[in-house]
């Protein structure tokens, strides 16, 4: 496969504590599964992915710390630094969420549903919210969110 055919999977997180670090490598591990061959995925914290990451991508996986029941200041400058040069050119662009929580992760979610709505992006998948430790099943279920969404690319399904 060329590089010109190869879908793109944009993956940006924020991580303070090292949980959402570590969700965001699971669901890359999961991107990069044997069974799709298809899709490049580019991992970036929020401080380092600006506009051209975000055109780049056929799809988009926030991740964030719940922060004061708010998604973290880093994702939220992403969000703030991209939209205005990315309006109009990513309408539709399929994303998902996961969230280390050290509450319910609900104020986090729906801060990040607000904003997507105004880009507009269309959400794919179910959000992930890993409430208190980053136990195993919760990095699986990122390997699986992260398949789903390069297999998801790989197949045209969004």
């Amino acid at each position: 496969m060329t590089p010109r055919e190869l879908k793109h999977l944009l993956v940006v997180y924020h991580s303070q504590t090292g949980h959402t670090q570590a969700m965001a490598e699971a669901v890359v591990r999961g991107a990069g599964c044997a069974q799709v061959q298809g899709v490049e995925t580019r991992l970036l914290r929020a401080g380092a992915a600006g506009p051209d990451d975000l055109l780049w991508a056929d799809a988009l996986v926030l991740g964030t710390p719940e922060n004061f029941g708010y998604m973290s200041g880093a994702v939220k400058d992403f969000l703030d630094r991209t939209y205005y040069p990315c309006e109009g050119k990513v309408e539709s662009l399929p994303y998902a969420v996961f969230i280390s929580a050290g509450n319910d992760g609900s104020g986090a979610l729906s801060s990040i549903q607000r904003i997507a709505r105004g880009y507009p992006l269309r959400a794919v998948q179910e959000p992930i919210i890993a409430r208190g430790d980053t136990t195993d099943a919760i990095l699986e279920a990122c390997e699986a969110l992260g398949m789903a969404m390069a297999a998801g690319l790989e197949m045209g399904v969004f």
